[in-house]
């Protein structure tokens, strides 16, 4: 009988281990942000499951590469027609909202283009 007990603990703190390793992990393959994203300023923003995204708006196409940790991502422009001080990346909390929309809140980020763009409410297109 002591050996049951024992063993269901074990399998409980295993599981547990599990759990918190899935929960603070870095994410990979763009996760909840997948897919083509449209806002009111008719920005398209496609991220991809490879964690790399394309912009395009009526001004401008930009590529890049974003990073997650948790609900933060870190958005860089690897190429395109980037913004006057934008070339640095810029840190976003983000959530879904009602509806299977995105938003985003700023963190930190020199580009005030990125700022106006992200920040906006983001559906599917």
């Amino acid at each position: 009988m002591k050996t049951q007990f024992s063993i269901r603990i074990i399998f409980a703190g295993v599981l547990l281990l599990l759990v918190n390793g899935c929960a603070t992990s870095p994410q990979t393959g763009g996760g909840p942000l997948v897919g083509v994203w449209t806002n009111s300023l008719g920005t398209v923003w496609t991220i991809k499951a490879d964690n790399t995204f394309d912009v395009v708006n009526p001004k401008r196409h930009i590529w890049g590469n974003l990073t997650m940790t948790g609900d933060t991502v870190t958005i860089q422009e690897t190429g395109g027609k980037a913004a006057k001080g934008c070339k640095g990346p810029g840190v976003y909390k983000f959530r879904r909202t009602s509806g299977g929309g995105l938003a985003f809140t700023l963190v930190n980020d020199g580009c005030k283009e990125r700022i106006k763009n992200v920040t906006l409410a983001w559906h599917r297109k």
